[in-house]
């Protein structure tokens, strides 16, 4: 596929997610919209990384690694946000759906 679909995509969930994390007062949904920024960022990454791949080159790796360390310290932040929301949520004696 071309990078430049990747790279609006990419533009696209960064928006989408900005949006969502200064517009929306429910922090769940604040959480989401973290994660989709989350999302626009790795996958610009990942268009950068494989950036001179059209002139033959291969991709670059470090662009690749953070991604991935990116991703499973992303999971676990959002864990760790949600659990404290249910806490908080339990504390406050809203019942859970």
């Amino acid at each position: 596929m071309e990078p430049q679909i990747f790279s609006l995509v990419a533009a696209a969930l960064i928006g989408i997610g900005l949006y969502g994390v200064f517009v929306q007062a429910e922090p769940f949904r604040r959480i989401l919209a973290f994660n989709l920024l989350g999302g626009g960022v790795f996958l610009t990454f990942g268009v950068i990384a494989r950036r001179g791949e059209g002139a033959g080159f291969p991709g670059d790796p470090v662009p690749q690694a953070l991604v991935i360390t990116g991703l499973v310290v992303a999971l676990a932040a959002t864990t760790l946000a949600v659990s404290i929301l249910v806490r908080l949520a339990a504390a406050r004696g809203k019942p859970r759906d």
